[in-house]
């Protein structure tokens, strides 16, 4: 038999029940993507809040004759994602190491009793489904790791306060908060992946459960990134909270 004869076999042995779920979960992640990304440049949300902080953090740094707290501020962002990073590795290694033995992980399950019966190519499928989710989040926190790097080198490479006047230091100040904004934006697509990626352990249960899972990661993303108070406050306007600071005084 040939390799698109097993390819045949494997996709006939899947409930098209499973397929649709399948799909349904990409729709839901690729679409959401799509819209926060697009969103992130004109709406009101939490990315586009930090994004504008970003370059005002560059611009304080550049007024800053000494910028040790900085490199520390930059540090710990950079030991945030390398964690994730690490973890994703551990994951996909337990992930392959499981495609390895799934007729064992299959007796397991059913000795339980708890998910709904699926056969060996259905599990199979799943678990590849969360090896690729796994990797790809790799891919973007490795990513955000390395944009950190040239991040902190532009840093070291920025002249003196001393030595830039005010059209030079916004220059600067942009650059630099693109630079960081680009990382952090990585750094939130990985995190997503991880969201998605526990939406998918719902298809051990039931399909149906899977695409229930996937909207509901979709609801909670949205509210976190565009409805939640972190979006309000990054959002604030300087003339809001001074307005806010002078009806405290008059109270």
């Amino acid at each position: 038999m040939t390799f698109l004869d097993h390819l045949d076999l494997f996709r006939a042995a899947i409930p098209g029940l499973d397929w649709f779920a399948l799909a349904w979960f990409a729709v839901c992640w690729i679409g959401y993507t799509l819209y926060a990304d697009h969103q992130g440049q004109a709406g009101r949300n939490l990315l586009r809040g930090t994004d504008r902080m970003r370059t005002v953090w560059m611009e304080r740094l550049l007024e800053r004759e000494i910028r040790i707290v900085d490199s520390a501020l930059l540090g710990n962002l950079m030991h945030s994602v390398s964690f994730f990073a690490s973890t994703t590795m551990v994951i996909i290694g337990g992930l392959i190491a499981t495609l390895g033995a799934v007729d064992h992980a299959m007796q397991w399950v059913a000795n339980l009793g708890l998910l709904a019966p699926a056969g060996r190519e259905a599990w199979t499928l799943k678990l590849m489904a969360l090896i690729v989710v796994f990797i790809y989040a790799f891919f973007k926190l490795t990513w955000s790791i390395r944009q950190f790097n040239r991040c902190a080198i532009l840093i070291g490479a920025a002249p003196p306060h001393d030595q830039l006047d005010d059209s030079r230091r916004r220059a600067w100040a942009r650059r630099l908060g693109r630079l960081s904004a680009l990382a952090g934006h990585d750094f939130n697509r990985g995190l997503r992946a991880y969201y998605f990626g526990l939406a998918l352990l719902a298809w051990f249960v039931h399909p149906w459960a899977f695409a229930g899972a996937s909207v509901w990661v979709v609801v909670v993303l949205y509210r976190r990134e565009f409805a939640s108070e972190p979006v309000a406050l990054l959002c604030e306007d300087d003339s809001e909270e001074g307005d806010g600071g002078k009806q405290g005084d008059r109270e």
